[in-house]
């Protein structure tokens, strides 16, 4: 028993981290806003020629898209007057590939998040709220520590995680796109990238310290 005990306390501990940066995945992934963000900050309405309505709009087809069951993507914009579709075929399949990914974050966020709740309400309906607040505290504690190692090499070397990223995620080089004709890199640059790596990181750490604090309170409080 005491061997199930230990299995199923470590097992909390080691799924909050991973909770904790798909739902920050999630969360950015979805953020219009953050989109938004993005395309105002690198000015990506001179570089595509779109108004900013019609960038709004690109932004809501690829989160609609992400989370819908539609295995491709297909977003009609207007430039000059003229509708166009926004990607080409090369784009189209990377990004089909992209959403596999995201639903397998979506997965792993939703499992991750089923289990931290089932562990938390058994020790709650046995009343174990030190183990509980122990686990948080672990949890927040171990998330912080690996965010912050995360965040150090991404502020050192972001560039090359980002190829090594591209390399083992896709088995194929639809990913490699032309910035000067190919509309998925022109809406998101490289520094915007950076600048969503930054933002879960941050995401994941405020929700961290949000849960360890959350475990500290308890302990003293007991």
């Amino acid at each position: 028993m005491k061997i199930i005990h230990c299995i199923t306390r470590w097992l909390f501990i080691l799924c909050l981290p991973v909770l904790l940066l798909t739902a920050s995945i999630t969360l950015a992934f979805n953020s219009q806003w953050f989109y938004e963000y993005g395309f105002r900050k690198y000015d990506i309405s001179r570089t595509t020629g779109l108004a900013p309505a019609e960038l709004s709009r690109a932004a809501r087809g690829l989160i609609d898209y992400f989370d819908s069951r539609n295995e491709l993507i297909s977003i009609t914009l207007t430039k000059d007057g003229k509708p166009f579709a926004l990607f080409n075929e090369r784009e189209v399949i990377h990004l089909k590939d992209v959403k596999a990914l995201v639903w397998l974050d979506y997965k792993v966020a939703l499992g991750t998040l089923l289990y931290a709740l089932g562990y938390a309400a058994v020790l709650l309906w046995r009343k174990n709220r030190q183990q509980l607040a122990r686990g948080l505290r672990h949890g927040g504690i171990l998330t912080l520590t690996l965010g912050l190692l995360s965040g150090l090499g991404i502020l050192l070397n972001f560039e090359r995680l980002f190829w090594q990223f591209h390399l083992i995620s896709f088995n194929n080089d639809f990913w490699q796109l032309n910035p000067a004709t190919d509309y998925l890199i022109m809406l998101f640059p490289g520094g915007f990238w950076f600048d969503a790596a930054i933002f879960i990181a941050l995401l994941a750490l405020g929700m961290a310290l949000i849960l360890g604090g959350t475990g500290f309170l308890m302990i003293r409080h007991e």
